[in-house]
């Protein structure tokens, strides 16, 4: 999905001799996905990124799953999920499957004490509150209000946030992120037709070599369990790296709608696809221009998938009583469309500033105590006036 990124020093052939000023050899580390079959980087080392001190006993991240199966309409006060300092322990579970993990947190410190790597999924991190800088071994990326960070699996990673408030949307992705098939060319080349572009997308800078040896803790996350590792060296001694496997960003705000003279469906809002589910992002947009046309949307009984959708920002015509991080979710079959009033009330509107994150899942989510928690058990009877 990234095209191909250089930073730092490489040496001229993959796999050959690359000596530091003092003679000694830099450590090669190959980081592969599907074995050695798909995306990779080549990532050259100060010293071996495989001198272990030792491992603390580890513990559970596992969700604590309240509510297997699920056939009602429900939504979840996003906000009311309450911040706590530590980042690795902010993250709060609520709808799962075997394909994601859909999470919030609120952390309030910066990670100053540990790195983080998650060995069992792709993280897409949604900004909603914070600003901040993302470090990775592989350089730096700044983010604010609005970003997708984007991190592969096995990526080691700290967040380093300006302030105490912060609010993430945390997807974890079973299954490579990518962008949808329809926007790329057999050159893995953004197309015209899709609605953003390279130029979009905000790759690692300022790569940062630390050469430095002591005891640096690595919270790992795998099988839904933290190894906390401690290593000799500083997992961010690499002196340069080449491949397709980083870190990005992108901003909801650099996404371009799609309109049309009628209402135009969800796909056309799409950003990213992982194995059965994709992920849209609602931006403001113009409305439809027929002139008859009901910019409100219709309603809708989608028999194959779950849809989340968590609520940012703005105005949304279709409901009545959105909050900042609301999440409604509207399950497989069950009709779900405009509440009452909103319909009438939406014609002849010529715009909409709502800003949202929706993920479409192609298998039914469980819920977790947590979302239990925050849960509005009123919803759905929502479209009764």
């Amino acid at each position: 999905m990234p095209h191909y990124h250089k930073l730092g020093k490489v040496p001229p052939k993959r796999h050959t001799q690359f000596r530091k000023p003092d003679g000694g050899l830099y450590a090669e580390q190959l980081v592969s996905t599907e074995g050695f079959s798909d995306l990779y980087s080549l990532t050259y080392h100060v010293q071996p990124p495989t001198k272990v001190l030792s491992i603390e006993e580890s513990f559970s991240m596992a969700p604590e799953i309240a509510l297997e199966k699920n056939l009602q309409h429900r939504s979840f006060q996003g906000f009311d999920i309450q911040p706590q300092e530590d980042y690795v322990k902010s993250r709060i579970p609520l709808l799962v499957n075997n394909d994601l993990y859909i999470e919030l947190a609120a952390p309030k410190k910066s990670m100053d004490d540990y790195f983080f790597k998650n060995s069992q999924a792709t993280e897409v991190i949604f900004i909603h509150e914070g600003e901040g800088t993302l470090k990775t071994m592989y350089g730096n990326i700044d983010f604010a209000y609005g970003d997708h960070l984007v991190i592969p699996r096995g990526i080691i990673y700290k967040l380093d946030f300006k302030t105490e408030k912060n609010r993430l949307l945390i997807v974890e992705s079973f299954s490579y992120v990518r962008f949808p098939k329809r926007y790329v060319n057999q050159a893995g080349q953004l197309l015209e037709h899709a609605p953003f572009y390279e130029r979009d997308i905000r790759k690692p800078e300022n790569l940062e070599t630390h050469d430095e040896q002591g005891d640096f803790k690595v919270m790992i996350k795998r099988d839904d369990t933290i190894w906390p590792y401690h290593y000799e060296s500083h997992p961010f001694d690499l002196i340069g790296w080449d491949g397709y496997h980083y870190p990005f960003a992108f901003s909801i705000h650099e996404f371009e709608p799609i309109t049309g003279r009628i209402h135009q469906p969800p796909p056309v809002h799409q950003t990213f696809e992982g194995h059965n589910y994709v992920m849209c992002a609602f931006v403001p947009r113009l409305y439809d221009y027929h002139p008859k046309a009901i910019p409100a949307p219709y309603n809708h009984s989608n028999v194959d998938s779950d849809e989340v959708l968590y609520y940012v920002d703005g105005d949304f015509m279709s409901r009545k009583n959105v909050t900042r991080g609301m999440i409604s979710l509207h399950p497989t079959g069950i009709p779900h469309g405009p509440h009452p009033g909103t319909v009438e009330k939406s014609i002849g509107a010529k715009e909409t500033k709502e800003l949202a994150v929706m993920i479409d899942t192609f298998k039914p989510l469980s819920l977790t105590k947590q979302a239990l928690a925050i849960e509005d058990p009123e919803y759905y009877k929502s479209w009764v006036e």
